[in-house]
């Protein structure tokens, strides 16, 4: 059987060529362009995954109270910088009053956040700076609890319109907390510098 060689090296025999021999460097390169075609479709499935998950209505609710616990944080304070200023009115700091101090409380307890903001206005100036911060925070507020499903209605039962409604909700939350901060820094306290470690977490009965 003669044996010759053409141009590109292969051995050919009769004039067929015959397989190349099972060297490591085509193994190593097969290997190589395996791993890469399984990164390729691994990178692929994920960005399906990530196309095809669309929000749920949970992932709606649960953005919904994150926003209604910053409404609730911001009235808080806002009641607090009130009780501060009627502690001081009714001379109750170093006169005790159980039955005055009951009653301020629930005064100020019975209050929206509209009233809070007026009133507070009209005692205190680091407040009344805030007024356009405030305003915007009130707005957020009612419309979160008074018409936002309203408003986006049929959104809810698809996953473009539950992204909507998430986005208008991550806005509302950012208005609000804004407002809660700047309310805190007020009365002399930086959230963002405060260590969670530093935070309360016993139940109080209120």
């Amino acid at each position: 059987m003669s044996e010759s060689r053409d141009r590109r090296g292969d051995v050919v025999y009769q004039g067929h060529r015959a397989a190349r021999s099972c060297s490591s460097a085509p193994v190593v390169e097969r290997d190589h362009v395996v791993r890469a075609r399984i990164a390729e479709g691994l990178l692929r499935s994920s960005r399906v995954a990530i196309i095809l998950a669309m929000p749920t209505l949970d992932d709606v609710y649960w953005k919904f109270g994150y926003a209604a616990e910053a409404a609730q944080l911001l009235e808080t304070e806002l009641g607090n910088v009130l009780i501060r200023h009627g502690v001081v009115e009714e001379k109750l700091v170093n006169q005790s009053n159980p039955n005055r101090a009951a009653d301020l409380f629930r005064q100020i307890d019975r209050h929206t956040l509209g009233q809070l903001i007026t009133k507070l206005k009209a005692k205190n100036q680091s407040i009344a700076n805030l007024e356009d911060v405030l305003a915007r925070a009130l707005d957020e507020r009612n419309r979160l609890f008074h018409s936002f499903y309203r408003q986006h209605n049929f959104r809810r039962n698809s996953g473009e319109g539950r992204q909507r409604m998430l986005d208008d909700l991550e806005s509302i939350h950012k208005t609000l907390l804004d407002a809660y901060k700047a309310v805190m820094l007020s009365s002399g306290v930086d959230l963002d510098k405060l260590s969670a470690t530093e935070l309360p977490t016993k139940h109080l009965p209120i």
